[in-house]
């Protein structure tokens, strides 16, 4: 997922537009959270005419569905908000048709929105990956499921997680006057759609309901807080690390080295794949003089080798 860091917007104050691409039938009005020019993968949160339906297809790009609002009927069922999907690429869904207005939020992760009308699944697709539930009912909020955790008062229901990248998207809620007074960053990107209630960013000040942001990795944000509690969609392109500090100032190239000097620590295999910026270890910016494993000696134009305790070896 490559896009630009936008931080804070909240999509009431945006218009709906018609959805007027190939393959789509009309009654479809979308807003757009964020786009990837690149390969135009996007998050989009749309409106479903009263009476649109659309027949059994499937889309060329991995998908992302939760229906946010109203009734939609899903082949012989009816769903109801909260109805969340994954489905990979070439996976064909069942006819939908919307008997009242609904709203959603949709992504495309890697490509641009596409459908194909089809009853059967493209012949490489891979059903065994599709995932569809009921984010409210079907599962339980749980705390604690990634180390370092968050303060007390946070908690998540993992919706789908991708057993390779280890990409998840998530449902969490903060509770009323949840509290927490550090900095932290990431590893992967991430983003956040606010189904219900506001929080509190220090940088960023209140993110109502219909308040998003898509953050690339290594970008401070915190502290945080809720006064009334909140729910909201969060999601990610790779495994979610917390890193927890107390410096607002610090730069996501100073964010990235820290996180290299914990992969040098304890995935030194991986290590050799990190930029280092020219240096031959990289810099912790909390402990910028230690190194984990004693000694390393750093090379001098004097014929010695000086190390960290001022110690001298002859050649």
């Amino acid at each position: 997922m490559s896009r630009p860091h936008i931080e804070p917007y909240v999509d009431t104050a945006a218009e709906f537009r018609r959805l007027t691409l190939p393959g789509f039938p009309r009654g479809v009005h979308y807003k757009t959270l964020s786009v990837d020019d690149a390969n135009g993968a996007c998050s989009l949160v749309v409106r479903f005419e009263s009476g649109w339906r659309r027949p059994a297809g499937f889309s060329w790009s991995e998908m992302e569905f939760m229906l946010l609002a109203g009734e939609m009927r899903y082949g012989e069922r009816v769903i109801k908000p909260g109805h969340y999907l994954w489905v990979p690429a070439g996976v064909s869904l069942p006819q939908m048709e919307v008997t009242r207005e609904a709203r959603a939020l949709l992504f495309y992760n890697y490509g641009e929105p596409s459908f194909e009308a089809s009853v059967e699944d493209h012949d490489e697709a891979s059903r065994v990956g599709l995932v569809e539930l009921n984010a409210y009912d079907d599962l339980q909020w749980v705390s604690g499921t990634r180390m370092p955790a968050v303060a007390p008062g946070c908690f998540v229901k993992i919706l789908r997680l991708d057993p390779i990248t280890k990409a998840y998207t998530f449902l969490y809620c903060m509770t009323p006057n949840f509290w927490q007074d550090n900095i932290s960053y990431h590893d992967c990107a991430e983003e956040s759609y606010h189904i219900w209630g506001t929080s509190w960013m220090m940088q960023f000040g209140e993110l109502p309901t219909g308040g998003y942001f898509w953050r690339p990795p290594y970008i401070n944000h915190g502290a945080f807080a809720s006064k009334l509690g909140c729910i909201a969609l969060g999601r990610t392109d790779s495994e979610l690390y917390n890193w927890f500090h107390h410096n607002p100032w610090s730069s996501p190239a100073e964010n990235a080295s820290r996180a290299a000097a914990r992969l040098q620590r304890e995935r030194p295999e991986l290590f050799r794949w990190v930029d280092t910026r020219g240096h031959n270890h990289p810099v912790d910016f909390e402990h910028p003089h230690g190194h984990e494993h004693g000694d390393v000696p750093h090379h001098h134009g004097d014929g010695d080798t000086r190390h960290r305790h001022g110690r001298r070896r002859r050649r």
